[in-house]
C-alpha cells in the first residue's frame, strides 16, 4: 500500500510503498478515507514533539475516517463494511493514518456521523476528544453555568464552545474581531481579547465575579489569564499547562485547575475505550446537529500532503486541514 513515511526529524514524510498491516486480535483494519492533521503532526516533523514519543520510521496521522475492511479475534463493536472514525494512531508504536490502510485497536473508534462525509469526520476525533475531556470529564459542565472558553475559534477552541453550548451552559469565548460571526453562529459571546482586559470582560460578563468555568486552549499568559478570570470555588481546565504559572489567584478563589493530556490511551494503553465512548458521543450530538466542525474546503491527497501541511502551518483560518486517500 501508499504511505507517508517520516523517516527523519526535520524533514517531511515521503511517498513510499510498504507492506498492508494485518489486524490482531482486538484490532481493526480500515480502509482510510481522510486522515486529520493537527499541530501535533508538523511538531513531530520537526522533532519538537518528545512527547508524542513517535518512532522512526513513522507513519503520522492521529485522526482516522474509513470503512471497516476487516476485523482480529475478538472484535465484536464493529464489523467489515461499518463507516468508523477515530484517534487512532500516529504516536508512540501506533502507525497512523496517512496511509492506504490502518490497524487500529477497536476500543478507539465509533460509528461515524450520517451527516458527515468522511472529509468532515477525519477533522473531529482529537479536538472533541480533548474538548470533552476537559469540559465534561474534568468539569462536567453544566446548564446555567457561565463558561469562557479561550481560543474559541481554534480546533479544540470551537468544538469546547458548542458542547458548554450543547450541555446548556452560557458561553463566551475569547477571539479576534474577524471570527466573532463564528462564535455569535454557536451561540455564544465573543470576546475581542486584544481589545478587552481580563477585569474589564469580568466585569462585564459576570458583575466581578467571575465565570464558573474557563478553558484555556492556548497556554502561555492565557493560562494566568484563566486563573484571574474564574469564580470563588469555580474551575479552570487547560489543554496546554506547560510553563511557570503563580497559582496564587487560583488559591486567593479556592478554585480548581485540571489539565488534559489527549494521548494518554494512545501512548500508555489506558483509558482506550472510554475515547471510543466519547466519540460515540460526539456522533450524537454531531447527528442532532448541536455540534459542526469547521473543515477546511481544501482537498488534498496523498500525493499532495506538502501542500496540506503548508496551510496547518500557515495558520489560515479556514478550517481542520484533512487529507483525502483511496
Amino acid at each position: 500500500m501508499k504511505a507517508l513515511v517520516l523517516n527523519s526529524f526535520g524533514s517531511a514524510p515521503v511517498l513510499q510503498t510498504v507492506d498492508k498491516p494485518v489486524p490482531h486480535a482486538g484490532q481493526v483494519l480500515i480502509k482510510v478515507k481522510a486522515s486529520g492533521l493537527n499541530p501535533l503532526d508538523v511538531k513531530i516533523m520537526t522533532g519538537q514533539a518528545g512527547h508524542a514519543q513517535a518512532k522512526l520510521p513513522a507513519i503520522l496521522g492521529v485522526d482516522v475516517s474509513g470503512i471497516v475492511a476487516a476485523v482480529g479475534e475478538g472484535v465484536s463493536n464493529v464489523k467489515p463494511g461499518d463507516e468508523v472514525y477515530g484517534m487512532a494512531g500516529g504516536v508512540g508504536n501506533n502507525p497512523g493514518s496517512q496511509a492506504e490502510y490502518m490497524t487500529v485497536d477497536a476500543r478507539l473508534l465509533a460509528l461515524k456521523p450520517t451527516n458527515l462525509s468522511f472529509h468532515e469526520a477525519a477533522a473531529v476525533p482529537l479536538i472533541f476528544i480533548t474538548a470533552w475531556e476537559g469540559l465534561v470529564d474534568r468539569v462536567n459542565v453544566q446548564q446555567g453555568q457561565r463558561v469562557l472558553v479561550h481560543g474559541g475559534a481554534g480546533g479544540v477552541g470551537h468544538i469546547a464552545v458548542q458542547i458548554a453550548k450543547a450541555r446548556g451552559a452560557e458561553v463566551f469565548a475569547t477571539v479576534r474581531k474577524p471570527q466573532f460571526d463564528q462564535i455569535k453562529r454557536y451561540g455564544a459571546v465573543p470576546i475581542d481579547y486584544t481589545a478587552t482586559t481580563v477585569e474589564e470582560y469580568v466585569n462585564e460578563y459576570t458583575g466581578g465575579k467571575g465565570f464558573d468555568v474557563v478553558m484555556d486552549n492556548v497556554g502561555g499568559t492565557t493560562l494566568d489569564d484563566s486563573f484571574n478570570g474564574v469564580k470563588q470555588y469555580g474551575h479552570v481546565v487547560s489543554i496546554i499547562g506547560r510553563g511557570t504559572h503563580s497559582l496564587a489567584p487560583l488559591a486567593l478563589r479556592g478554585a480548581t485547575y485540571s489539565t488534559v493530556f489527549t494521548l494518554i490511551p494512545l501512548l500508555f494503553d489506558n483509558g482506550r475505550a472510554h475515547h471510543g465512548e466519547i466519540l460515540q458521543q460526539a456522533t450524537k450530538l454531531i447527528e442532532a446537529g448541536l455540534v459542526k466542525p469547521d473543515v477546511s474546503p481544501a482537498v488534498y491527497s496523498l500525493e499532495t500532503a506538502t501542500a496540506a501541511y503548508e496551510e496547518l502551518k500557515g495558520k489560515t483560518g479556514k478550517g481542520k486541514v484533512v487529507i483525502d486517500v483511496n
